[in-house]
């Protein structure tokens, strides 16, 4: 993240499929549009397709910066977008994954399947050892992440998972309530490592 913590650039995560509801498709237009309000930068996964296409277009239009990470080998599949501010093409899944955490100052998983969780997973995994202290939401749409975040209290009721974890996830249902958030939950991630840093500076003294 940057020095001063502030959130720039939001990391996205979500489907390559567009769902059954369009109600998934106009959250995410919704959220691509108030990023661009805002002034930040997305950087999601490259594809045209479903709602990584669809926040992406919200973005575009809106005038936000865009930078998509893609494989090489989905690259050659013509499904990546040919409109964006940055494309980068990688070798693998595991090298846009690390990109794509490098460039965000913020993660956010819209709604999606396996390769969505499997990103968000990993990115709350990271902060849990220590890698990363940058804020990770989900957005909500009419309940879609609920089951998940049901499992993750009883993971944590069954002593796998940290309560403190759980609790650090951002959760809105509404696209335009979760900037807010993610800017306050870095200003408090700020704060609270200013904090430890001024108990260290003192007990060196």
């Amino acid at each position: 993240m940057s020095t001063d913590a502030r959130v720039r650039r939001i990391t996205v995560f979500c489907g390559a499929s567009s769902g059954c509801r369009p109600v998934h498709l106009r959250a995410v237009a919704e959220f691509g549009r108030a990023l661009a309000e805002a002034g930040l930068e997305l950087v999601y996964g490259g594809a045209r397709v479903g709602l990584m296409g669809a926040v992406a277009d919200a973005a575009l239009r809106g005038g936000a910066a865009v930078t998509g990470v893609i494989p090489r080998h989905l690259a050659r599949h013509e499904i990546r977008h040919t409109g964006l501010t940055r494309l980068l093409v990688v070798e693998d899944m595991h090298q846009r994954k690390a990109r794509m955490a490098e460039l965000g100052d913020a993660f956010v998983a819209l709604p999606g399947g396996l390769g969505t969780a499997e990103e968000f997973f990993e990115t709350l995994t990271w902060a849990q050892i220590g890698l990363h202290d940058k804020p990770c939401a989900l957005l909500d749409t009419d309940g879609f992440y609920q089951p998940l975040l049901a499992f993750l209290a009883h993971a944590a009721a069954e002593g796998f998972v940290s309560r403190r974890d759980v609790d650090g996830i951002v959760v809105c249902e509404r696209p335009g309530d979760l900037l807010p958030r993610l800017a306050a939950r870095a200003r408090s991630a700020r704060s609270a490592c200013s904090a430890r840093s001024a108990c260290s500076d003192g007990d060196a003294v």
